[in-house]
């Protein structure tokens, strides 16, 4: 665990580590999540599909396939 400072410009750097954890570089989205006293920061989803689903290639089949079962 790394200790992080805020600068004046309310700014953070993230460590190289939670970086590649994350597999996040320069320029990307980060979700914020305050739930009472705890921050949570996550890389947004490319697709909400993807992340929901699970898939890469989502694209309606799941959708398609419930529908029909109706």
């Amino acid at each position: 665990m790394r200790a992080i400072k805020l600068s004046s410009k309310n700014q953070m750097v993230l460590p190289k580590e939670a970086r590649e954890a994350m597999q996040v570089k320069a320029g990307d989205e980060l979700l914020v999540v305050v739930k009472g006293n705890t921050t949570i920061i996550l890389p947004k989803p490319k697709k909400y599909s993807a992340a929901l689903f699970g898939k890469g290639d989502y694209k309606g089949d799941y959708l398609k396939k419930e529908r029909q079962s109706w």
